[in-house]
């Protein structure tokens, strides 16, 4: 609670109901996949819950806990990224999506970002989760987008606020020519493989696309530390409000991922 509490809004007038009380009940609804009105007694009515859930998502509060306190990491050598897909059930897609689906590069400059973390409203019966994580496999950058949308759409939404790093780590989704443009921009640089340890190109640790006429050279050893947000994945979708988006709006289920990032990564 003592890293938390900053990161809590002040109360106005009357008093909150105990906060460790209520985030706790709300921790406990995200981690098992619960209905609201199937929380146990011990954390108080349930409408306390789904009011605070509800309130401090659309504020940002959560995205700002995990923003916060993944920021203390100070990664300043390797990220890495990738994309994920999450169920969604007939109950988290009574939003619709604008017309055309995919979203362009000029949408995303509009969008409301709060240390990293940017949210946009999608539909559709699959959401697809955006992420960048450090060498640790701590994420620190969230992004979430209906489940059509390539994996080089997100990227542009997630390479705003990235940090300088010496690598980035990225399958080859994120071989696009746009992408490498944009990390040399940066200054992020790659070693060239074992082929010549001494010449350093600015470019990302990523293999080229198979339909490429020239084969892009990468360093293979660097590349298999990628494992690390795969599992990064897998521990995410341990809890199972995660796991399968429950919540229409795309804010409040980037809250439920935020939550589940900082009680697994930064407690």
């Amino acid at each position: 609670m003592a890293k938390l509490a900053p990161f809590f809004p002040k109360s106005n007038g009357k008093p909150r109901v105990d906060d460790r009380r209520v985030l706790s009940g709300i921790i406990f609804i995200n981690r098992n996949g619960l209905r609201w009105r199937d929380a146990p007694e011990a954390y108080g009515p349930h409408k306390t819950l789904y009011s605070r859930w509800k309130r401090w998502s659309e504020k940002g509060i959560f995205a700002r806990m995990m923003a916060g306190l993944a920021a203390e990491h100070g990664e300043q050598k390797t990220v890495m990224i990738d994309a994920t897909y999450l169920k969604a059930p007939r109950t988290a897609t009574g939003m619709a999506a604008k017309k055309g689906g995919v979203p362009d590069q000029a949408e995303f400059e509009d969008q409301k970002t709060i240390r990293g973390i940017v949210f946009l409203r999608t539909g559709g019966m699959n959401t697809k989760l955006h992420a960048i994580c450090d060498s640790n496999g701590r994420p620190f950058n969230l992004f979430v987008t209906a489940g059509p949308v390539s994996d080089d759409i997100g990227a542009r939404a997630l390479l705003g606020p990235l940090p300088k790093v010496g690598w980035l780590l990225g399958d080859r989704g994120y071989d696009a020519d746009w992408f490498r443009d944009a990390l040399k921009d940066k200054g992020i640089r790659a070693v060239r493989g074992r082929f010549d340890p001494l010449d350093q190109i600015l470019s990302p640790v990523t293999p080229g696309r198979k339909q490429r006429k020239t084969p892009v050279k990468y360093d293979r050893r660097r590349y298999k530390r990628r494992n690390r947000i795969e599992t990064m994945f897998g521990r995410l979708k341990d809890w199972r409000r995660v796991a399968t988006r429950y919540d229409r709006c795309p804010k409040v289920f980037l809250s439920a991922i935020a939550l589940a990032a900082v009680v697994i990564y930064c407690l």
